[in-house]
């Protein structure tokens, strides 16, 4: 179930949102954690037992690690927190990389595995990774009600693609936490902004870019290249963002407060500073449980460098079993290393026009990169982005008319992904309030106009 279909809209979220005036808190727990097992076992209703499975794994673990503990047993708990983790690990390993490397060791007459990809498994990985971790090192306490904490890595929300919720964020919330009318009314605006996003850019930017890489490739020439590239630029911010937005709408309307996964990352001015805007959860968490306890940078420059490039390659290879991820994890540590030891001094001397202009250029290529898993199309992809062709525009779109309504729309979804509109705001809070809330009645009723109309609807993050 995605949140942009109508059985959402119309019947998962209004059931659901009857929870709201529950004021036990235990009994709407338990609703919500009902819901979310729904949700995710609408498509796939065998997953619902390995995520339970992973989730026991961390709760018995943590129980019995906090037991060895009060009885002073320091190096059995350290071995019962390393097995725990290898295990979780050992899981992902399993359904998401097996298939990659027994395909990519096949030379050595290894069989290829295939196993079916559960929905959301990165990121609820790393939910009960951090979870684990984090009560190993005394940062959080010990959740004593399984049902709480796996309602804490299948709440709904964010389940599928994100943002990636640690438990401290949310720890005090799962008991104690208040729902306020203002809360559902900004988490509704937030919600239809998400929407949005999704539905009216997202989706209609998305078929220049699909229309193009899967096209006859004699009727495109550079131009038409950089503009599916721009296009697959706007679609995956627009999509994941757009996921996020509605993630954290839908969270803040039952009283859980999640932290924001995109700062505007299409304003940055350097590589560094976009991943310090993009995916900002998935950021931090690879910095505070990879980068630091590898030492970070305070340690000897060699390491630093291998700290770096272990992040990104694993970062890369995070959101999927295929080169072109491992390629695009290595393109952006190895930018970032260069930008660190050299072109960073020389970027800060330019206007920032051309800063921003640089970055994006990289951020374009970035994401040809990431979005073309078969190598031998990204390289020609790449290829003709910088080989001059005289094939021109109008006869691109006349190879296949239907990219122009996404080109019509690629304009608006700029502009949209600057923080313009966000600085509109009226100074009597009472009539910024209302006008805001009229405006995302309308924009819903847009949505609903285009949902109904319209069957290409895909998450990009949910292959993750």
């Amino acid at each position: 179930m995605v949140f942009s279909s109508l059985t959402f809209l119309f019947l998962f979220l209004p059931i659901v949102s009857f929870s709201i005036f529950i004021r036990n808190r235990s009994l709407q727990n338990m609703i919500l954690l009902l819901a979310s097992l729904i949700f995710y076992s609408w498509g796939e209703p065998k997953s619902i037992l390995l995520l339970c499975l992973i989730t026991a794994l961390a709760y018995f673990s943590g129980i019995l690690q906090e037991r060895l503990k009060e009885t002073n047993k320091i190096s059995l708990r350290k071995s019962v927190f390393i097995i725990t983790i290898a295990l979780i690990i050992a899981n992902l390993f399993i359904f998401k990389y097996l298939g990659f490397f027994t395909k990519n060791l096949g030379f050595l007459g290894v069989k290829e595995i295939t196993l079916a990809l559960p929905i959301g498994i990165s990121f609820y990985t790393f939910q009960i990774l951090s979870y684990s971790i984090d009560l190993y090192l005394g940062k959080i306490r010990l959740q004593k009600n399984f049902f709480y904490l796996l309602m804490y890595v299948s709440f709904f929300p964010q389940l599928i693609a994100g943002p990636i919720v640690r438990y401290e964020t949310i720890e005090q919330e799962i008991e104690n936490r208040r729902i306020t009318v203002n809360d559902v009314a900004s988490g509704l605006r937030r919600f239809t902004i998400g929407l949005a996003k999704k539905v009216l850019l997202a989706n209609q930017v998305a078929m220049v870019a699909t229309t193009v890489y899967a096209g006859n490739t004699e009727a495109y020439g550079a131009l038409m290249y950089w503009i599916a590239a721009i296009a697959y630029t706007l679609q995956i911010y627009f999509d994941f963002s757009g996921y996020s937005d509605m993630a954290i709408g839908l969270g803040k309307m039952f009283g859980f407060h999640f932290l924001e996964n995109f700062n505007y990352p299409y304003i940055a001015t350097s590589v560094t500073d976009f991943w310090r805007r993009w995916h900002i959860s998935l950021s931090s968490w690879f910095r505070d449980y990879v980068y630091i306890p590898l030492g970070g940078n305070r340690t000897s420059k060699i390491k630093w460098l291998r700290n770096i490039l272990i992040v990104w390659i694993l970062t890369g290879f995070w959101h999927g079993a295929e080169w072109n991820f491992i390629i695009w994890g290595l393109y952006y540590g190895i930018l970032l290393l260069i930008e660190k030891f050299w072109l960073g001094k020389i970027l800060n001397k330019l206007p920032k026009a051309l800063q921003w202009l640089y970055t994006m250029v990289i951020v374009c290529i970035g994401w040809v990169i990431f979005n073309i898993t078969d190598l031998s199309q990204l390289l020609f992809a790449l290829k003709h982005m910088f080989t001059i062709s005289s094939v021109s525009l109008m006869t691109s779109m006349a190879a296949e008319v239907s990219i122009i309504t996404g080109l019509l729309f690629m304009p608006l979804a700029f502009l949209c992904a600057m923080p313009i509109f966000a600085r509109f705001h009226f100074q009597n809070e009472v009539l910024d309030t209302a006008v805001k809330n009229i405006l995302c009645v309308i924009l819903y009723a847009i949505c609903i106009l285009f949902i109904v109309s319209e069957s290409f609807q895909p998450f990009i993050y949910f292959r993750f």
